[in-house]
């Protein structure tokens, strides 16, 4: 079969489908029973075209279409659960692949958060003077050199006060990575290289005053899973915001809403995880172990969390690892 015909005989039932998957927005029972079991039937077929593609036509365009829109037909199809146990079901699998769904989208959250760290750390021990009007005034006390065997010089009260900072501004660029998404994704993208400057400067600060251990052992055990967290709600945003600017076939209302819905999913199982945060926060930051039982501590609570994605996230019968099924980007 040429292209030129599988378009032809194809292309009325992936309209028809992508007209049926718009109108559902999320919920198929807003189709009734009758388009309900159209899209089932359109589905089926959409699947097999796209078994086809994928051998014949690898290379075109038609192959990442069939792909989008068979992705979100499926959903509709195959992951509609009954209302009882749908929470359930929502926190122990389906979070997990919500967030392991868009690689990508995690990939690049991570390099805009993370990537500008380093430099701003080395520029924050070389100019400590500059760097500190950045960092806010309640962190501003890292960078004060304390007697060589001490700790930060903060009493048990500021010490509270500079950890919950560190907690509430984390929370705060949670919510804010997300929201971002609603302008293209540019707030996003600011959002997170802004905090991941932020982020740099403090350690670096701190690290050039001889402070760079305590400053570990207040942040490090609740630190490696907010920053997780941080890259989830950024990979969040920066999927609304591609839903606006690369709508593909579909208007960019419909895509809009088809995506928000996966987003704000993410954001909602996310929220539990930096309730967990603040607690070892409350009991666990504050306790005054070394630096090294800190980094241990967080780490472990990082690989519990992205564990949970490998194993919890990844569909019905694939093997371990963060590969997922094709979808658009990011």
């Amino acid at each position: 079969m040429t292209l030129e015909r599988f378009l032809e005989e194809c292309s009325p039932g992936w309209g028809e489908l992508e007209t049926l998957v718009g109108e559902a927005r999320g919920r198929p029972e807003r189709l009734g029973p009758d388009r309900v079991r159209r899209l089932g039937a359109l589905y089926r077929a959409a699947a097999a075209d796209l078994a086809l593609a994928r051998r014949r036509f690898r290379g075109d365009p038609v192959l990442a279409r069939l792909e989008d829109l068979v992705g979100r037909a499926r959903g509709l199809v195959y992951d509609a659960e009954p209302r009882s146990g749908s929470i359930r079901g929502f926190f122990s699998r389906g979070y997990w692949r919500r967030v392991r769904e868009r690689p990508v989208a995690l990939l690049v959250s991570a390099l805009l958060l993370f990537g500008p760290a380093l430099p701003a750390s080395l520029w924050a021990v070389a100019d400590p003077g500059a760097a500190g009007g950045l960092a806010p005034a309640e962190m501003r006390s890292a960078a004060d050199p304390g007697p060589k065997g001490t700790d930060l010089g903060l009493t048990p009260a500021e010490e509270a006060a500079f950890s919950s900072q560190v907690l509430t501004n984390n929370i705060r660029v949670t919510f804010l990575a997300f929201a971002g998404g609603i302008a293209f994704g540019l707030m996003t993208v600011a959002v997170l290289l802004f905090n991941g400057v932020l982020l740099g400067v403090v350690g670096g600060l701190a690290a050039g005053a001889g402070n760079g251990s305590y400053f570990l052992a207040l942040v490090a055990a609740h630190g490696v899973l907010e920053l997780s967290c941080i890259v989830v709600a950024g990979a969040a945003g920066l999927r609304l915001g591609w839903a606006i600017v690369e709508p593909g076939h579909r208007r960019r209302v419909d895509s809009l809403v088809t995506e928000a819905r996966g987003t704000v999913e993410l954001v909602l199982g996310t929220a539990p995880w930096l309730v967990v945060a603040g607690l070892i926060e409350g009991f666990v930051s504050r306790q005054g172990r070394p630096a090294g039982m800190m980094l241990a501590i967080g780490f472990a609570v990082g690989a519990l969390y992205w564990g949970l994605v490998v194993w919890r996230g990844r569909p019905e019968g694939a093997p371990l690892g963060l590969r997922s099924a094709p979808a658009p980007s990011p």
